[in-house]
């Protein structure tokens, strides 16, 4: 059962492939994970790090002199950088790291946009045996505070603007002993803050010469923050070992080879861009585009002309953004480079897909996966037909499964729980400090993922909605309490409740629902201050994007606002059962 109109999109046979795809889903009998550990270059000592797995196998051997990274700057600055020079200066950092005393499994935070130094540091900080945090540049002070302050962070590297952007909560963290700043290019005219570090002073006085830390493969590798429904975002934390799956599915998903120019558009701060924007890539060896510009349509297109890019990986919001700006706008460039392209963060609808194959040339093979699985767990294939609108199938190793509420398979073509068999090798091994949380999500011998999916007669999997309250607002899983706590701050508000709403482009976006305080009347100023209030505390990626003022929220007995109802109500559809409501 499909639940698209549109018809399967079909592919030649293998043999008729330019070049020839890394993966026949088809032909995938007895796999077994320990083929790809031996694909791996391990440590001296018998240990796995992923910076060593990511560029030092490579500078060590005939790609040294490859170029890893083509970085356009958003001034139109170029820089290249082959896999010999990424070894040298992040041995560099990680040295620098150790002038400074740290020490295996401390924690170390990257608020940067998405300058080389960002990447020199990550695989430095892998080299020095310590856990890698990347933030989204976008952040307002409040989620960068409750990060580096839940995972005990040690050492902060940012650059002037964003440093000036949270200069009021660095005082708040006991734990934070050093500031970084990297000033590229001097784009700034300014002297540094009381106490913090040159990054390139630090860079001069570190050994020339540095011996990566003998990790193992269950030693903790990097940490991403993810939201739920209740509580502040959770560190989940990834082990070393995830670079086997990281570099399988670059080979399986994303098709990489040899000779391709690679470009993800994710940002460093969410796990699609290290996981996919790092590991992936470069432990195929593959060279990557890092563009540091913001969106615009005919800037994307003209970065894949100019550079060449073969293998193009984004996200639906982007996809749709594209599809706004209109057919007549790719036209105007040469993407015949492009021979593969892959869509993740969000489903992709059928039109998307389809709307690939007119506009670029190709369709986009839509995937899932999540934070806490690391890497890629279902794909559309080169190798396989496309149905538009579904998440693929499987990849090799990987059991997932559609259950009910009881754990009990649920029939072909039916809604059920999306679970996955635990122990793939990118499967994230905590929740920071919170080992409750993290064993709420392994049930009935499966890891419960939180999504709602079905699964068709052929075995393609098809993504139906979240179990829960989470929204997924351009690709960015939002948690409603985050919001709804920023929100309360404002001192006007009383409460707040906040819901994901429908959005053609976004997927969803935030919209918010306020009760004020008594005497406090609404208006258009007050709406505008609010939304602004949150924005500096947050960001604006999560920031309501719309607020109504009602009197009340909808709460049960206990207190607890009743999304669900507002939701309902927003949409206009069936309230359901209501008895647990307050006075109801």
């Amino acid at each position: 059962m499909t639940t698209s109109s549109f018809e399967t999109i079909g592919k030649p046979p293998i043999d008729q492939f330019e070049v020839k795809p890394n993966l026949n889903p088809d032909d995938v009998s007895g796999f077994d994970w320990q083929q790809l550990y031996s694909e791996l270059d391990w440590l001296p000592g018998g240990g796995l790090n992923k910076a060593h797995e990511a560029i030092d196998r490579h500078a060590n051997g005939p790609r040294r002199d490859k170029i890893a990274m083509i970085w356009e700057g958003k001034n139109g600055e170029r820089e290249d950088y082959t896999f010999g020079q990424m070894k040298r200066l992040s041995d560099k950092f990680a040295g620098a790291l150790q002038n400074l005393g740290v020490e295996t499994g401390d924690r170390l935070f990257l608020f940067l946009d998405r300058i080389p130094e960002l990447y020199i540091a990550f695989f430095g900080i892998l080299k020095a045996g310590a856990i890698a945090g990347p933030l989204f540049s976008a952040f307002g002070p409040d989620p960068v505070r409750d990060r580096l302050e839940d995972s005990g962070a040690k050492l902060l590297v940012t650059q002037p603007d964003l440093r000036r952007k949270v200069s009021g909560i660095l005082g708040q963290l006991p734990a934070l002993e050093h500031t970084i700043i990297i000033n590229k290019n001097n784009r700034e005219q300014t002297a540094l803050e009381a106490g913090d570090l040159d990054y390139y002073e630090q860079m001069d006085a570190a050994p020339s010469d540095f011996e990566i830390v003998n990790t193992s493969q269950y030693d903790y590798s990097i940490m991403h923050y993810t939201s739920g429904t209740t509580g502040k975002p959770k560190g989940a934390v990834h082990r070393h070992q995830a670079a086997v799956q990281q570099y399988a599915t670059g080979k399986w998903a994303l098709d990489l080879h040899e000779d391709d120019i690679y470009w993800c558009t994710a940002d460093p701060g969410w796990v699609t861009g290290t996981s996919y924007g790092m590991m992936a890539p470069w432990t195929n060896g593959v060279t990557q585009l890092i563009y540091e510009g913001g969106f615009r349509a005919s800037a994307w297109y003209e970065q894949i002309q100019k550079h060449k890019v073969t293998v193009w990986y984004t996200a639906p919001t982007a996809i749709r953004m594209l599809m706004k700006a209109g057919d007549d706008v790719p036209k105007r460039y040469d993407l015949s480079s492009l021979r593969f392209s892959a869509s993740v963060g969000e489903p992709l609808n059928p039109e998307a897909v389809v709307w690939g194959e007119g506009a670029i040339g190709m369709p986009f093979h839509d995937n899932w996966w999540q934070t806490e699985t690391g890497a890629i767990m279902c794909a559309n294939y080169a190798a396989m037909p496309i149905k538009p609108g579904s998440m693929g199938r499987p990849i090799p190793g990987v059991e997932l499964g559609i259950v009910d509420d009881d754990f009990n398979p649920a029939p072909v073509g039916e809604d059920g729980n999306l679970v996955v068999r635990p122990n793939w090798p990118s499967m994230f091994h905590a929740y920071w400090q919170n080992p409750t949380m993290y064993n709420s999500k392994f049930r009935g011998g499966w890891y419960v993922t939180g999504d709602r999916a079905r699964v068709d007669e052929d075995g393609y999997f098809w993504f139906q909605g979240r179990a829960d309250d989470v929204i997924n607002t351009a690709g960015h899983l939002v948690g409603p309490f985050e919001v709804e706590s920023a929100l309360i701050e404002h001192p006007d508000v009383a409460e707040a409740g906040v819901i994901g709403k429908p959005d053609p482009i976004a997927m969803e976006i935030v919209k918010a629902f306020v009760a004020l305080n008594d005497g406090v009347e609404e208006s258009t100023a007050l709406r505008n201050d609010i939304m602004r209030f949150v924005r500096e505390k947050l960001s604006t990626a999560v920031a309501p994007r719309e607020i109504d003022f009602i009197p009340s929220l909808p709460k049960t007995r206990s207190g607890k606002i009743m999304r669900r109802l507002l939701k309902a109500r927003e949409l206009g559809l069936p309230e359901g059962d209501t008895s647990t409501l307050e006075d109801g």
